[in-house]
């Protein structure tokens, strides 16, 4: 009964248009009235979730990626990106992907990756006669690929979801090949449908072009390779990581680059302090609605449920990423990640999966979810920027969906796509 209750309440009000973090608060703090249980433990619980000293790394990281979106680095590596892509066939496509993963190893977020890519190329795009909706569903899927390709700061709050043991220099380096593997599968599903409608072909401007717009972007791309080999290289922690890739992108952007003057790290500022309180509270409300989960065993019927259903491992995988990709559809990224990690990591454990490759298969499963509606939360933003209706991109979607969910299932059941360098590094 108080399972369902809690259940019930959330899908009612985030039926009703309740925010997630709320929904997940009042969830929880009906069924504790329920159980006639105080509720000064809800909030406890809300605290306990948001002191975990990793998280810390959240607002710098987020910090760091809207400094790079205001400084001019995005537009850097949009010239490396075209330098390098723009000669096949719907060759914008290409350099939007491309740009994307460039973009998502000095940011990590999907965001700020569709954000700076949507303001930059889709009006290129448009102007070179793409169509809009092409241009709006290149732009917001190719956007998961910051989640993968590191830093990552949702990465950061799977390692404090599972526990002792992850490690978040081992996430990082697990999800590059991953991140490389979804930009390539997603290029390919560009290209095909550049050629069905017959968008033109760029010219390659010569490697003296492609290497003088590699050696601007190089400074902007160095964040990624300082924050990954310091702490892999024991340098600094990641969390000490996150606060030196603000410093570094204030360095750049101001001295080297120039680009960013007093209003601009000022609106940067503003907007991560808005960005990581929404991450928090999230966080908060679902570490209390995931520790009344477990109070009440639910982690542990489902888990009886899944193999009860069939003890073969592919199709048990399989029923898992299933769950994950309808939950991501209705529910953000952050809170999933805190709900689900304590369900799903003992049994993909049991089955002998790498708690380090679960990592990188939620990452790009609830990815997925960010750009499906009815939350969608990173197809609404590419649309808004492309001012294109939702459904209307919807239609036309489905080769790129194809893409990301072979890239899911190479990831899931192809352990060494994500573990090779891990194993390499232990």
């Amino acid at each position: 009964m108080e399972l369902a209750i809690l259940l019930g309440v959330l899908t009612l009000l985030l039926v009703c248009g309740v925010p997630v973090a709320f929904s997940l608060l009042g969830a929880t703090l009906v069924t504790f009235f329920f159980m006639d249980l105080p509720a000064i433990g809800v909030f406890q619980r809300m605290a306990g979730g948001m002191s975990v000293f990793s998280l810390m790394a959240i607002p710098f990281f987020v910090f760091a990626g809207e400094l790079m979106h205001r400084s001019g680095i995005a537009e850097r590596l949009v010239r490396v990106a075209e330098a390098a892509f723009g000669q096949a066939r719907g060759g914008l496509g290409q350099v939007d992907v491309g740009a994307s993963m460039l973009f998502g190893a000095v940011s990590g977020s999907a965001i700020a990756s569709v954000s700076a890519m949507g303001s930059t190329l889709m009006p290129m795009m448009k102007s070179r006669g793409y169509d809009a909706d092409y241009a709006v569903n290149v732009t917001s899927t190719s956007a998961i690929c910051g989640l993968l390709i590191p830093p990552s700061h949702n990465m950061i709050i799977y390692a404090a979801a599972a526990g002792v043991g992850v490690s978040i220099g081992e996430l990082f380096v697990a999800g590059i090949v991953p991140g490389l593997l979804t930009g390539g599968a997603l290029m390919v599903a560009a290209w095909a449908v550049a050629v069905k409608r017959g968008y033109p072909r760029g010219e390659f401007p010569g490697w003296m072009v492609f290497l003088r717009a590699l050696i601007m972007a190089l400074p902007g791309l160095m964040t990624a390779i300082i924050i990954v080999g310091g702490v892999l290289g024991g340098l600094f922690t990641a969390t000490e990581s996150s606060a030196i890739a603000v410093i570094y992108t204030v360095a750049v952007a101001a001295l080297l680059y120039r680009s960013m003057g007093a209003k601009a790290f000022l609106e940067a500022a503003v907007q991560a302090v808005r960005t990581t309180a929404m991450v928090l509270l999230i966080i908060g409300s679902a570490s209390a609605f995931g520790w009344t989960l477990a109070l009440l065993e639910a982690p542990a019927q489902l888990a009886n449920l899944i193999t009860t259903l069939t003890d073969n491992p592919i199709l048990i995988l399989l029923i898992i990423n299933v769950i994950l990709l309808v939950l991501g559809t209705f529910m953000d990224m952050s809170p999933l990640i805190v709900i689900t990690t304590p369900i799903f990591l003992p049994i993909v454990t049991g089955l002998g999966m790498d708690p380090v490759q679960f990592g990188v298969v939620m990452m790009l499963n609830l990815g997925i979810g960010l750009v499906t509606p009815p939350v969608g939360s990173v197809l609404f933003v590419g649309s808004a920027i492309g001012k294109v209706p939702v459904e209307e991109t919807v239609k036309t979607i489905w080769p790129f969906y194809g893409a990301l969910f072979v890239a899911l299932m190479a990831v899931t059941y192809f352990p060494a796509i994500s573990m090779s360098l891990v194993n390499f590094m232990r």
